[in-house]
Order: structure tokens, then sequence, then C-alpha cells
């Protein structure tokens, strides 16, 4: 018997299985969701296959799709079997079952069955039992791709504890400091009496190396997954405010540490809400300045060097300089009609800085862009605001990779070694004193190809003692980080290699300019540079 065609706008009757889950207490979120959302419908448990799963009789007007957008807010898709009619199925078996004297109940699934009672009081009984079994075996028949695909999903998946994923990062990062190491002790070795040595360690190189990648791509995650969380918010949020809004996501299959998919997610979620609340017009308003009726918020994910990026764009008005700045003298704040426009943007990260001229439960609350730069900043990533006015706004997330291990290039300062990722790093250069100007208050600049850019000297920023006269800083390294560059005066290169990023901020404290720390092939520690922190600097 096939399931019930669905009826727009008619109740239907569901029975709903969720999981397995990792906590489920996850569940409960559905269950308050029919609680929150007016005219969604009714939701009550239902006895669980197993402790992980939890299943619920529903009763609603609303499509399958339009509930699994719903749900996807708390558990992802493919934990969610939806089977049409069976919960009133359970409900009528049930009371058959139940009620009266349990020698009424039929033996079989007929009401001539072999063996029955013969007494007519059990013939209405046996007809309704005949009902149920219909009832609950039609829509288990229909509902069996899904659960098919659900169990070999499950087969093709194994769940384990993140903190066993970390142990084996680390020990592969142990490992990639095992080969370093061998692999500087053999430098000096002869090639041809160790040939079959050195054939070895450099398998062994290619091997970690692969090994490194493939541990690392456990942890990583799609943004897809963040943004399906986004369609359905939008939808309602668009309605509720009487605009029009088309949504483009871009870059779905770009990959994101676990931990920071999770952090990301209410940062953009208020990015987004911004763009449809602030950013685009009514539809009215639209036609009126010749733009299409419905706006477009475009949300993407990217891979630029060793960072992820993650923009938020709509076509609406854009920020406003005028109000902006308006806004800021009323408030006190220390701003000139001279600023630049990328100045005037970073205003509204202010706290309590909202130029929303009513106050609504969308936005203009006075809780907004500086708690998403907050949250972003916490994570080491920054963030960018581009704007016109009159044809829409970008807001731009940077975030690192958060890789454990990556490539590095190892500068000597002095004494001292330290490491430059490799994916900031743009060119490095021998330099004459002739080429280095100073200007107001003792900067440097240096001219590459008819541009300019500041100079910071490593040996003053650390304060690095020189031991060796003879030694002197006549190397320039350009990086780049946040779309500036500078160049880095060091004494030499020393190479290029995979480090394992240690934190230092949870094993010492928080230094300026410093993102972290690795040890060398020769069990020294060196500091890894944050580029974009010495990038800042010079820039201020």
């Amino acid at each position: 018997m096939p399931a019930p065609a669905v009826v727009p706008g008619q109740p239907r009757t569901l029975q709903i299985q969720i999981g397995p889950l990792e906590r489920p207490e996850q569940a409960d979120a559905i269950k308050e969701l029919f609680r929150d959302i007016p005219g969604l419908g009714s939701i009550s448990d239902l006895p669980g296959v197993e402790p992980a799963t939890r299943r619920f009789a529903v009763e609603t007007t609303s499509t399958n799709d339009d509930l699994l957008d719903l749900f996807a807010f708390h558990v992802a898709k493919e934990q969610v079997v939806i089977s049409d009619g069976v919960a009133a199925g359970v409900a009528a078996v049930e009371p058959a079952l139940q009620g009266g004297d349990t020698a009424e109940v039929p033996y079989g699934f007929f009401a001539d069955a072999p063996g029955a009672p013969a007494q007519g009081v059990t013939a209405p009984v046996a007809a309704a039992s005949v009902n149920t079994v219909a009832k609950v075996a039609a829509p288990k028949a229909a509902s069996e791709p899904k659960v098919q695909s659900q169990a070999q999903m499950e087969s093709t998946t194994i769940r384990v504890a993140v903190n066993k994923v970390d142990q084996l990062i680390n020990l592969v990062g142990e490992l990639v400091i095992t080969q370093a190491m061998l692999a500087q002790n053999s430098r000096g070795l002869d090639a041809g009496a160790y040939q079959q040595l050195l054939a070895g360690l450099a398998d062994l190189d290619r091997n970690t190396r692969d090994l490194q990648e493939s541990v690392m791509s456990i942890r990583m995650i799609p943004m897809s997954i963040v943004f399906s969380r986004f369609p359905r918010m939008l939808r309602d949020l668009a309605n509720k405010l009487g605009k029009k809004v088309d949504f483009v996501t871009l870059g779905e299959a770009t990959e994101l540490d676990k931990g920071l998919v999770e952090k990301i997610t209410d940062p953009l979620t208020h990015l987004v809400r911004n763009s449809c609340d602030h950013g685009i017009e009514m539809p009215a308003e639209r036609l009126a300045k010749g733009k299409p009726e419905h706006g477009t918020i475009t949300l993407s994910a990217s891979h630029q060097g060793g960072s992820i990026v993650i923009e938020v764009r709509d076509d609406g008005k854009g920020l406003s300089r005028e109000k902006i700045l308006s806004k800021a003298l009323e408030r006190g704040l220390d701003v000139s009609e001279h600023m630049s426009d990328a100045d005037v943007w970073q205003l509204i990260f202010a706290p309590g800085f909202s130029t929303a001229e009513e106050v609504t439960d969308v936005s203009g609350r006075g809780v907004g862009m500086d708690v998403v730069k907050r949250n972003i900043a916490a994570l080491n990533g920054s963030v960018e605001i581009d704007s016109a006015e009159g044809y829409g706004m970008r807001v731009s997330v940077r975030l690192p990779l958060t890789l454990a291990i990556m490539d590095g290039m190892s500068v000597g300062v002095g004494d001292e070694v330290y490491i430059l990722p490799l994916s900031s790093v743009v060119e490095s250069f021998q330099v004459n004193a002739d080429d280095v100007s100073t200007v107001a208050q003792g900067s440097q600049l240096v001219k590459v190809r008819d541009e300019y850019m500041p100079v910071i000297a490593l040996e003053k920023i650390f304060q690095v003692p020189r031991f060796d006269a003879s030694k002197s800083s006549n190397i320039m390294v350009v990086v780049e980080a946040d779309g500036s560059r500078v160049a880095l005066l060091v004494d030499e290169l020393l190479g290029q290699h995979q480090v394992v990023v240690k934190n230092l901020e949870s094993n010492y404290r928080k230094v300026p300019n410093v993102s972290g720390a690795t040890i060398l092939g020769d069990g020294t520690v060196a500091l890894i540079l944050d580029t974009g922190g010495l990038v800042r600097r010079a820039r201020h």
C-alpha cells in the first residue's frame, strides 16, 4: 500500500525517528521547535528502538522537506527518518491490545485464521486488527529505502572520540619531528656510500607527509554543514520583514576544522540576519532604484593561502558613511570627516554601535558586530568590511585552518631561528643600505618594484643579542597578511620544511607577534611568527 500523497495544508500524522545521536538530549530541541513555532503542530514521545535513537508521533500540516529544513538546525538530515501514518497505527494498536480480556485478542492477522475463537464478539476486534496491521506495515515498507540508506551510511562510517583523533595528530607530529632530525643528521653523509639509507629517508619523508595529510583530514568537515542551516532561517526572516530574498551559497565543499565550524556558526548567523534586515531593501524601494525585486545574499567559502575566507555579500543599500559618522559623533567617538572609508566601516565594530532607527527583535539591540568581531578574534581570525552605498556590502571573515603541521620557512637572526608560515611568504631578496629610506619617527621603507613597503627589523622587535659582529641583516623577506605586505629584515634564509605547531599560549602565555612554537630537527625550539600581527604593527 503506497504512502498517502501529501495534500498542502491538510493535517498529517507522522512517525519521526531521529538517531543514532551522540547526545540523545539533542532531540529535545526538536520538541521545543513544535512548542515555539505557532502552527507547526503537536509532538509526543514514542518508545525508542535503542538508547541513542528517539521516536516521536507528530501531527502537522508541514511537508517533509520543510520539517527536514527545520530539524537541520539541531541534527543532521541523514539522522532523520520520516514515515507517513505510522504514529496513527501505533496509537490504534495499543487500545486493541489493551482492551478487556486477553483471550479476546485475535490469534492471527485474518478474521478466519485457524485457531481463532468462533464467538461473534471477537469478529469486530479481529477486523480492527487487520486495518491496524495494514496501517503499520504499509508506511514501514515505504520508509525502507531511507532506513536502508541510513544503515548503509552507518556501515561505512565509524564514530571516534575527538580526543583520540587529537592524540593521533600529536603522535604524527612527533613522527614529523623525528623525521626532521634524521633528515638533518643525514645531510653530511656521502651519497655514494649511503645511497640506500638516503633513499629510505626520502621515502620516509614522503610517507610522513602523506600520513600527516590523511590524519589532518579526519578533523576537517565541509562548510555545507554550516551553510545548510541558513535557507530556512532566511526564508522565515524575509517573510517576517516582507522582503524578497534569494540565497546563494558557493564553496560548500571547502573544508574547515571541526572545532572552528562549531564556533563560526553564531557569528555567521548574525551577519546573514544583518544583511537581510539592514542591507536588503523592501521590494518597492528596490524597484524604484532600478534593482530587481528580489535581493540576493551570497555566502561563500574558499581557501586563500593558509587561511579560509568566508564572505557574506548582499546587493542591498550598503553602509551609509554619513549615518555612521553622525552616530559615532553622538557617542563621543574620535572621528573626522577626512577618515578613509575603510576606517569608517571599522566604526561599526565599536561596542554597542548600531545605526538601527528602531529596536526590533531582529537587530538594533545594541549587541552586534562587536560580538562578532570578538568571537572571530578569539579564533585568531580577522573581519574586513567593504561597502558601496546603494550597491551592497561584503563582510569577509578570514580564519586560520588550524593545521597542527604546516610548511614553514626558517630564517636566522643572530643566533636565533624563527619560522615564517610559507603561505604568507611572497619573495625574498638581498638589499643594499641605499635602498632603504628612513621616514618620520625612525620608520623605514623599502622600494620593491615601484611599491614602497614598511621594513620590520626582527632583530629590534625581538631584541636579539648580536654575538657575531661580522653577521648583518641584509636579506629581506616579503610577507603578506590581511591584504598588506611588509618586508622583514633577517640575517639568512635557512631553508623550508614541515614544522609541528605547538600552542604557546596554553603552555606559557600569549606572546606578541608570535603565533606558536616548534621543535627543530636538532631539538632546539623556534618561534613561529604571527605575520598578521607584524603587518598590523607596521600599519599602525
